[in-house]
């Protein structure tokens, strides 16, 4: 059996903020992420810094896990191919709509006004990016996420992480933990059919405390890391520089 690092995983979060989708494949387009990846975010009502044109704007106008909790309590799954986005609570679908229609975002935004109430400040749009993706990092579209590193944390935390609380596109099994951090620019990352560099690091905030499964703060991750590592940093960023499809199961291949 090979020991080469695979891809184990494979994730897109359609509205920033909200629940990991698990996919099966990719196709990577040259300095873009996964399709769909942060497509939608949930701007809140003092956001100021929203561009006319849906552009990309920084994570301080979106509601997100940092200051909203509760977000994590709702599990969201997009249907790309009707642009459906349904709603679950507890395994029961509570609201459902097509969020590439104004009426279908309304449906949305009213649910959530109502379920966040009290959480969030002003009234909520759900707003479409048409250019760049409402990513952190507007020039690192994928991020990483290498899993021995998080195994080599739940030392240091003394229970387990679920990697998703770092919100990772790509988890990799197979590579030593903190391998990743010593990748340079010039390092050659070939995944599957595509090719990859590093851009940089990834710095950790209080979103990592919120537990993906309970939308309990229930951890102080970024304290765990610099206690244990001198650090606030896990996974990192890549930008695509040769197409191609990544599927579940490819191997990762580092020169």
């Amino acid at each position: 059996m090979s020991n080469e690092p695979t891809l184990a995983r494979l994730c897109r979060y359609p509205v920033k903020g909200m629940s990991a989708n698990d996919i099966d494949s990719a196709d990577l387009a040259v300095g873009g992420g996964l399709p769909h990846d942060r497509r939608f975010a949930i701007a809140h009502g003092s956001a100021t810094d929203l561009p006319p044109d849906g552009g990309w704007a920084p994570k301080t106008n979106f509601v997100t896990l940092v200051t909203c909790a509760k977000l994590a309590g709702i599990a969201a799954d997009f249907d790309s191919a009707t642009g459906h986005l349904a709603l679950k609570r507890d395994g029961r679908q509570v609201a459902r709509a097509d969020i590439t229609t104004p009426l279908g975002r309304t449906i949305i935004e009213d649910f959530l006004r109502a379920y966040l109430a009290g959480e969030v400040r002003g009234a909520l749009r759900l707003i479409e990016a048409t250019g760049d993706a409402f990513t952190d990092s507007r020039d690192g579209k994928l991020s990483l996420i290498n899993l021995a590193s998080i195994r080599d944390l739940e030392r240091v935390t003394g229970h387990p992480v679920d990697p998703v609380r770092f919100r990772g596109n790509l988890y990799i099994e197979g590579l030593p933990a903190w391998a990743e951090f010593g990748w340079t620019e010039d390092t050659k990352i070939r995944l599957g059919g595509a090719v990859l560099r590093l851009y940089k690091r990834i710095g950790r905030c209080a979103a990592t405390n919120v537990n993906p499964a309970t939308a309990e703060r229930d951890a102080n991750l970024p304290l765990a890391l610099r206690r244990g590592f001198g650090h606030l940093d896990m996974g990192v960023y890549l930008q695509v520089t040769e197409p191609g499809t990544v599927r579940v199961g490819d191997g990762l291949e580092v020169s």
